[in-house]
């Protein structure tokens, strides 16, 4: 495929062309964390190799690429590339109604009070959101979380206190799920408990006010990634029913 050319045609993107015929090109994104992630899309098996060769001269590593794992000839181009396995990432759904999740009966713990994001107090909220995604980096990393749930600046308020619902324990801001509705559907982006509230039923309680919601508005789905190595998540979302649908691969080039 001799005639086969690659160019860079903008900061973000290559193109591949042949005979005069655009027959692959290349992405690039950044995410709020400074993580690089490029994508491929080809039309000639041979124009991928050379994207990812032009992607690579190009740019600084370590650089990302999200792969549905039911893709086995994708992964094997990638890992063909130098990419290698940095993490997995099931794809869960489950009903918004409460009697199929088991959720209808549910009812906050005592002392806990669960209650819509735009009815919270907009400091506690921040400083709420601000003290998870901490724990969550102390923990076990940002990087395991779902990829599409971006990192924020210190102190930022989340862009739609809206979209979330908080729990508060004994006047205190304990938990928090953000659920984001999509048409009929609604992904579910984070599910997410306090150090010392754990254990007390606060993150079933979230679920059921959540998915309650969305159930009332006549949204009857939900969906949620989660890491593969969070066992706690899979654990909640299984017991109300989840069933995994899929599974993403997060390939990296460092």
């Amino acid at each position: 495929m001799n005639s086969l050319m690659v160019d860079r045609v903008s900061e973000t993107q290559w193109q591949a062309v042949s005979g005069g015929r655009t027959v692959g090109h290349g992405d690039v994104a950044q995410r709020s964390d400074g993580r690089l992630f490029v994508s491929i899309d080809v039309w000639q098996d041979e124009a991928f190799g050379r994207l990812a060769a032009a992607i690579l001269a190009d740019l600084p590593a370590p650089l990302h690429a999200l792969v549905d794992e039911a893709d086995p000839d994708l992964r094997s181009r990638w890992e063909q590339a130098g990419f290698t396995l940095a993490r997995r990432e099931g794809e869960y759904v489950l009903s918004t109604d409460p009697y199929e999740t088991g959720l209808a009966a549910v009812r906050a713990p005592e002392g806990v009070t669960v209650l819509p994001g735009a009815e919270a107090d907009e400091e506690l909220l921040r400083a709420l959101d601000r003290a998870i995604r901490e724990e969550v980096e102390a923990a076990v990393g940002w990087r395991t979380m779902p990829a599409e749930v971006l990192p924020c600046p210190a102190g930022a308020l989340p862009l739609d206190p809206a979209r979330y619902t908080v729990a508060v324990r004994d006047g205190v801001y304990a938990g928090l799920v953000r659920v984001v509705p999509v048409r009929r559907r609604a992904r579910i982006g984070l599910v997410a408990v306090r150090a010392g509230h754990h254990r007390r039923g606060i993150g079933r309680a979230l679920l059921a006010h959540a998915l309650g919601s969305l159930h009332a508005v006549g949204i009857g789905s939900a969906w949620a990634e989660v890491d593969a190595s969070n066992t706690a998540a899979i654990k909640l979302l299984e017991r109300i029913g989840a069933r995994r649908a899929g599974s993403n691969l997060e390939l990296v080039r460092r």
